[in-house]
C-alpha cells in the first residue's frame, strides 16, 4: 500500500504540476498543442533518466562477456527502450495492484502459483505475466506485497509463510509453486531456510541476484542492505541453502540493468539459464521469459501431481 500510495502522489503531483506550468505558457502565448503532444514524452523523462542511470552503473561493473552475448546497435536500442517502457509501464500498475492482481477464489487446484515481486515494488508488476499465464490455463495465481518496503527480508518471509499457508487452505492443494522477481528470489530462499521446502515444489528465480548487486550500495533500508554483494545475511543464506531443497531454476540476463555484477544471478545448485538483450524490469514483460516461466510451471505440476 506504502508503494502505492507514493507513486499516486507523485504522478498527481507530477500531473498538476504539467497543467499549471502549461496554463502558464499558453496564457504566454504558447500553443496548447505543444502541451497536449508533450504530456506523453513528459511522462517518460523520469523512465528515461533511471534507464540511463541503471544501464550505466550495471555496464560500469558489468560481469565479463562472451563474445556472442554482444548487442549491435540496433539491439542496444531495443534494450534501452524496452526498459524504459517497462518502467513506464508498471507504475500504473502498482497503482492498482488491489484491482489486477486480486486473489482468485478459493477453489480446488493441485498447483497454485505465488508470485513474489522485487524491491520497492508491489503485486502490480505480475500482470503482464499473470495475463499471459492466464491464456494457458495455469494456475490459479496468487500475488503479495509484502513491507514496508524497506524492512528486513526476513520479515517479507514471514508474510511469504502466510501466504502460502493460506493459499493451500483456500486450494487444498500439497504445494505451490513460486516465481519471483529480482529481491523476491532471496525472499523465497530466506522462507526456504526458515520453513523448509515441504509446501514448495519448484522455485522459479527472474533476475535475482543471489550473490547480490553492487546498485544495492546506493539506497538505503535494511532489505537493500541485504542485498549488497557479500553482505553477512546474503553469505549466511548461501550457506543454509542447498540442493536438498525443491528444484530451483535462475532465469537472468547477461544485460541485466540493475543485477551488476550481471553473473550474480547464477545461483550454484540452480538450473540456470542465461537470457541476452532484456533489462531487469523488462524482464516482467518480455515473450520469450513468459514461455519459459509457462513451461516451468507446468513442470512443476506434473511433480505436484505425484504422490507424496
Amino acid at each position: 500500500m506504502i508503494t502505492a500510495l507514493s507513486l499516486a502522489a507523485t504522478v498527481a503531483g507530477g500531473v498538476i504540476a504539467y497543467v499549471f506550468w502549461a496554463r502558464s505558457a499558453i496564457a504566454g502565448g504558447w500553443s496548447a498543442l505543444w502541451f497536449v503532444a508533450g504530456a506523453p514524452v513528459a511522462f517518460l523523462v523520469i523512465p528515461f533518466l533511471l534507464s540511463v542511470a541503471w544501464f550505466t552503473l550495471s555496464w560500469l561493473f558489468r560481469s565479463p562477456r562472451p563474445p556472442e552475448t554482444r548487442l549491435r546497435f540496433a539491439a542496444l536500442v531495443r534494450l534501452y527502450w524496452r526498459e524504459l517502457l517497462a518502467i513506464a509501464g508498471s507504475v500504473p500498475r502498482m497503482i492498482g495492484y488491489r484491482w489486477l492482481m486480486a486473489d482468485p477464489p478459493p477453489a480446488q487446484a493441485s498447483t497454485p502459483v505465488l508470485l513474489l515481486h522485487g524491491v520497492l515494488c508491489n503485486a502490480g508488476v505480475w500482470h503482464p505475466l499473470k495475463q499471459y499465464l492466464a491464456t494457458r490455463a495455469s494456475g490459479p495465481l496468487y500475488a503479495l506485497s509484502y513491507g514496508p518496503p524497506l524492512a528486513s527480508i526476513e520479515c517479507f518471509a514471514e508474510q511469504t509463510a502466510a501466504k502460502i499457508d493460506a493459499i493451500l487452505a483456500a486450494t487444498h492443494a500439497r504445494h505451490v509453486a513460486i516465481v519471483a522477481h529480482s529481491m523476491g528470489g532471496l525472499v523465497a530462499r530466506a522462507y526456504l531456510r526458515r520453513h523448509g521446502g515441504a509446501k514448495v515444489c519448484r522455485l522459479i528465480t527472474i533476475g535475482t541476484p543471489h550473490q547480490g548487486s553492487v546498485l544495492a550500495r546506493i539506497f538505503p533500508g535494511r532489505s537493500l542492505s541485504q542485498l549488497r554483494p557479500r553482505n553477512a545475511w546474503l553469505t549466511e543464506l548461501g550457506a543454509s541453502n542447498a540442493a536438498a531443497g525443491p528444484p530451483v531454476v535462475s532465469l537472468w540476463s547477461w544485460h541485466d540493468s540493475m543485477v551488476a555484477p550481471q553473473t550474480s544471478a547464477v545461483l550454484e545448485f540452480a538450473e540456470n539459464v542465461a537470457l541476452t538483450g532484456i533489462g531487469h524490469n523488462a524482464l516482467l514483460s518480455d515473450p520469450e521469459v513468459f514461455r519459459r516461466v509457462a513451461a516451468e510451471i507446468e513442470r512443476a505440476a506434473r511433480a505436484c501431481a505425484r504422490p507424496p
